[in-house]
């Protein structure tokens, strides 16, 4: 069995009051397909991916322990020191599984409602287990697929945001156990000697260090 991984980028983030004013994070949209084919030539029928979701909204999503990371782990399983969402609730709209999941307050939670007071562009990524066929060409997945979680991941349109963010003077940081905002004047620096030419690698570098350190949460 292989780990496969799905991104999603055509998702929305809501925000709801809550008691006392508090705004909490939602990401809505669809989070699987099925009956298509990704840019890897994978493909789900739409059997396989129904009958891996509802096994999951069984076991997972009705129990409140369907969790989520920021980015994209290298294994099934789920570190609860980077968990940042939890899912809500999983309902098929024709092959489109569309989903609704919680922005924790956990260290990383944090990150992301950051991340989208910024203006960032996130998308989610299903993470499971599975084995592949080749049928003509395409890769399809078969009914072993185990669905193991929904991470939240950046899309590529993520670094542009970021830059902007940390242009004002803001990042995130982990400070005994707590995620600060201080100003990043390197970052700062960085981008504005970068010439017209270098500018787009420079916002990418920048924001991939920044995603690297997300890591060493």
């Amino acid at each position: 069995m292989k780990l496969i991984t799905e991104t999603l980028q055509n998702i929305n983030i809501i925000q709801e009051a809550a008691e006392g004013g508090k705004k909490s994070y939602f990401i809505t949209g669809p989070f699987m397909v099925a009956e298509a084919t990704n840019l890897n030539k994978r493909q789900y029928s739409f059997d396989v991916l129904n009958n891996a979701t509802q096994k999951y909204i069984n076991d997972y999503v009705k129990a409140g322990r369907a969790f989520g990371e920021l980015g994209h782990p290298d294994s099934p399983s789920t570190n609860l020191d980077r968990v940042c969402l939890m899912t809500k609730s999983l309902v098929f709209e024709g092959n489109n599984c569309i989903g609704k999941a919680k922005i924790l307050e956990t260290p990383c939670g944090k990150i992301v409602q950051n991340l989208v007071d910024e203006g960032a562009k996130l998308g989610v990524s299903s993470r499971g287990m599975g084995s592949l066929k080749d049928v003509g060409g395409i890769n399809m997945v078969q009914n072993d697929f185990m669905l193991s979680a929904v991470d939240v991941v950046a899309d590529p349109s993520a670094p542009g945001a970021f830059v902007n963010g940390i242009m004002e003077g803001r990042e995130w940081v982990w400070d005994n156990g707590i995620i600060k905002e201080m100003h990043i004047a390197d970052y700062k620096k960085e981008i504005t000697k970068a010439s017209k030419r270098d500018m787009e690698a420079t916002k990418i570098k920048v924001f991939e260090h920044f995603l690297s350190k997300l890591k060493e949460l």
